[in-house]
């Protein structure tokens, strides 16, 4: 009987050792899966990798006497009631000079609405040449009712586009822009003077 004991004692803890490890895996997955969004929209920005632009603080230096095609592409997810356009279908500025571009969102519901936009561009070998010095894409936007905004994107293609193997026959580039609904300030009920109160919706 005591060889048993001592055996189911040993079992146990060893199913126990097995219980807490698939445990730990489990919860270690979880966390990774929960990591790997940002991590991966790292290192997408860092490389260019799927087509995502380049943030840069200065405009570049070299201006090559060869042009590219740029074409927009403006899309609305669901949950947003705006329109959403490029004031332009496309430009050809050289490759390397800074240009700026404007887009024109509209809210076209009865209440303030909160977006943000995210962008690629194809093809995604261009991504990591296609420089972003000032863009609305960089922080939230809110439109009132009925309120209409002309946003710029000032931007350059790098001249190294044309050094590398799988860019340099690249002759037109699409900067997409799709807008996502955000949570943020609400408008409520009205005060008694007219103006609006605003609360965070938690």
């Amino acid at each position: 009987m005591t060889e048993m004991g001592e055996a189911s004692k040993r079992t146990g803890r060893n199913n126990g050792a097995v219980v807490a490890m698939c445990l730990s895996f489990v919860f270690g997955m979880g966390a990774m899966s929960y990591a790997a969004v940002p991590l991966y929209r790292m290192f997408c920005q860092l490389t260019g990798y799927n087509g995502t632009t380049q943030r840069v603080d200065q405009v570049s230096s070299v201006v090559l006497d060869r042009t590219m095609r740029v074409t927009f592409d403006a899309n609305v997810a669901s949950g947003l009631q705006w329109e959403f356009k490029p004031v332009e279908r496309e430009v050809n500025p050289r490759i390397g000079e800074t240009i700026q571009v404007n887009f024109v969102a509209e809210n076209r519901s009865n209440e303030v609405q909160r977006g943000q936009a995210i962008f690629n561009v194809t093809p995604g070998e261009a991504g990591a040449y296609f420089n972003k010095v000032q863009c609305f894409c960089f922080n939230e936007t809110d439109l009132k009712p009925g309120e209409k905004l002309e946003m710029p994107v000032v931007f350059y293609i790098d001249p190294d586009i044309v050094k590398a193997v799988e860019s340099k026959d690249i002759h037109t580039v699409t900067l997409s822009y799709t807008f996502y609904p955000k949570e943020g300030p609400k408008p409520v009920a009205s005060k008694a003077d007219g103006t609006a109160e605003i609360e965070k919706k938690l």
